[in-house]
């Protein structure tokens, strides 16, 4: 009997084929591989991560049956491969969390380091404005008045988070506003206080760099790689040409340049 007979022995829906199971697992991988590899959050692949999570719950009740079925010394039936086939099921459902747990810690990872900048992503509407200075409002600024509240059922497009992290990411933030403002913001003039100020030209709310350089392969016939110009590359605003990918090419290139070709599925970053 082969492994792939025995984990479908045990399957019981569509999501549990061994094509489908197979599939989604290359799919978690190749976007487990990417997330470890570029600099900024990737869309939150909900459909995926739904079958997997279904999956995962499936193998472990058929794991915990076996187990008791095969703990029991009076049973007359007692499957000679059962043993085997509890080890290939537990070491295939290794692999599945071992996948999904360091997915999520590269997220989580992410997450907290660009916090505000997530947020501002997830959220329609801006934090509130600062109140004008003087005002008696002014006095009473805070820093969780800047913490943009964000709708985890109503998410803009823009947003690469899921409902879950948005969820997580609004209360880490509440937590390190007021942990910094009763560490030293509340000491600070009130127009200081903000964590999404911009005075001066320059930007308390800092992005992932997009500019770093990650490994692609590509998928396609063909794929030409456009930038937004860096310093000293255009004064015209126009895209930078950074040349064109040919099938099975391997380059080394900004994430910028080959985002959008790895959101259509014509690159793959390794």
């Amino acid at each position: 009997m082969e492994i792939d007979d025995i984990l479908a022995s045990v399957d019981h829906t569509d999501i549990s084929s061994p094509e489908s199971t197979a599939l989604d697992h290359q799919l978690l991988t190749r976007f487990w591989v990417a997330e470890r590899s570029v600099p900024e959050l990737l869309p939150w692949p909900a459909r995926l991560m739904e079958r997997m999570m279904e999956r995962v719950r499936q193998q472990i009740e058929t794991i915990e049956d076996l187990a008791a079925a095969s703990s029991e010394p009076t049973s007359s039936t007692v499957n000679p491969n059962a043993t085997l086939t509890l080890s290939i099921l537990q070491t295939d459902l290794s692999r599945s969390q071992y996948l999904l747990r360091s997915l999520l810690r590269n997220r989580l990872s992410k997450l907290t380091k660009h916090s505000m900048h997530y947020l501002l992503l997830s959220s329609h509407n801006p934090p509130n404005p600062p109140p004008a200075s003087g005002s008696s409002e002014a006095k009473y600024q805070t820093p969780e008045d800047s913490v943009p509240l964000p709708d985890p059922d109503n998410l803009p497009r823009s947003s690469p988070l899921s409902p879950s992290e948005t969820t997580f990411l609004y209360t880490h933030q509440q937590l390190l506003a007021k942990h910094f403002g009763s560490s030293f913001l509340n000491s600070f003039p009130p127009q200081l206080r903000r964590l999404d100020d911009n005075a001066g030209g320059t930007s308390m709310v800092q992005g992932p760099d997009t500019r770093e350089a990650v490994f692609v392969r590509c998928l396609a016939d063909e794929v030409l790689l456009l930038a937004p110009p860096g310093p000293g590359e255009g004064d015209d605003g126009e895209e930078v040409y950074g040349g064109t990918m040919r099938m099975g090419d391997v380059w080394v290139v900004r994430w910028e340049a080959v985002k959008e070709a790895w959101e259509r599925g014509d690159v793959e970053v390794l």
